[in-house]
């Protein structure tokens, strides 16, 4: 995640929904502080894929963003980007942290129980994500992954992202775990929305949450 001049409250990590335009999304981070974009690879092969990923990763970290490729660790190394988040058992995530943490972040998700998510933790990636790419289709966060978020952030010192939904109105109830990131992605990437002017309304509504100091 980028660390400079970062806010003292919760910050935004974009997700790219599927077949997103590039200059759409390059466009969010006109709106105000982002994080880090997660780009995941979809149904698009590697080709495919390594290609959107080239187009995109340049102007993000540009802005300032970190940039985490879910999809083929390769393509992450390839293409320059600031990490891989992978998705899977502890022995693979083990595998994919001892080999690539030295040069890039190496995040995680996909646990749906406190057990789980202990258990990908004992690996120490660079973060947990609570949520799942492409169900943010409510305009609420998925109350379990708010409960995981405020119980993570309270006894693990590892980052936490927790996936919000549809609408920006539902940001209060992320930043009020206490977690360190919320993501979005169809409140900023969703039809008819304009992705800069979402964020910053994103910004705005963060910056009425409580700060971390004030606990």
């Amino acid at each position: 995640m980028n660390p400079t001049e970062a806010p003292d409250r919760c910050r935004i990590v974009l997700i790219a929904p599927p077949r997103e335009e590039p200059k759409r999304i390059l466009s969010a981070f006109e709106g105000g502080d982002v994080a880090s974009l997660i780009l995941p690879q979809w149904e698009a092969d590697d080709d495919e894929f390594q290609s959107y990923a080239e187009a995109i990763i340049p102007g993000a970290q540009a802005a300032g963003l970190a940039v985490m490729i879910a999809g083929d660790p390769r393509i992450a190394a390839r293409c320059r980007a600031d990490g891989i988040h992978f998705e899977g058992s502890k022995q693979a995530l083990a595998e994919i942290v001892e080999k690539h943490q030295a040069k890039l972040m190496v995040g995680t998700g996909g646990a749906t129980t406190r057990d789980d998510a202990l258990e990908l933790g004992e690996v120490q990636p660079d973060y947990m994500f609570f949520g799942k790419f492409g169900y943010d289709n409510k305009p609420e966060p998925h109350p379990r992954n708010l409960k995981l978020g405020e119980w993570w952030g309270e006894m693990v010192r590892i980052p936490c992202i927790v996936m919000a939904g549809s609408d920006l109105a539902g940001l209060a109830a992320v930043a009020e775990t206490g977690v360190d990131f919320v993501a979005l992605s169809a409140a900023v990437f969703g039809d008819g929305i304009d992705p800069a002017q979402a964020v910053a309304r994103a910004n705005e509504l963060l910056d009425q949450a409580p700060r971390f100091d004030e606990g």
